[in-house]
């Protein structure tokens, strides 16, 4: 069952908290397709950004 999280005090939903997981883990993928120069052959590199990192979040609420 999903519940809140509490941080100082205060109550966050659990998509907060994926949400910021998910972040880091994109920015890192970011980062290695950055550095292999992958991100740059693709048509369209801000659609697949957006697209990884939706994939990823939802990959964490699924294996939550």
């Amino acid at each position: 069952m999903l519940s809140e999280v509490s941080i100082a005090g205060v109550y966050l939903a659990p998509i907060v908290v994926e949400g910021l997981l998910g972040l880091l883990i994109f920015l890192a993928c970011r980062f290695v397709l950055g550095r292999l120069g992958l991100i740059h052959r693709l048509w369209h590199p801000a659609l697949f950004e957006v697209a990884l990192f939706v994939s990823i979040v939802s990959l964490l609420v699924l294996l939550r």
